[in-house]
């Protein structure tokens, strides 16, 4: 079983409540996350920019492995 964290441009990290049966599940999700938060961003950027993010502003995802029992 597999999880993904969240790790944001200032070092934060975040855990994600889905869990994904492998690891190529998990990657493909970690990868969808960061390409919606980038479009995200840059729109609400572009409709008022000193409210929301920086379109620069990137995250990243790491995948852990988590014990099946939880």
């Amino acid at each position: 079983m597999f999880k993904v964290v969240t790790i944001g441009s200032d070092g934060t990290r975040e855990e994600d409540d889905e869990v994904f049966e492998t690891e190529a599940e998990a990657e493909q999700y970690g990868q969808q996350m960061c390409s919606d938060y980038s479009q995200g961003a840059t729109v609400l950027h572009m409709h008022n920019p000193g409210d929301y993010p920086d379109p620069d502003d990137e995250i990243d995802y790491e995948v852990i492995q988590v014990d099946d029992r939880d």
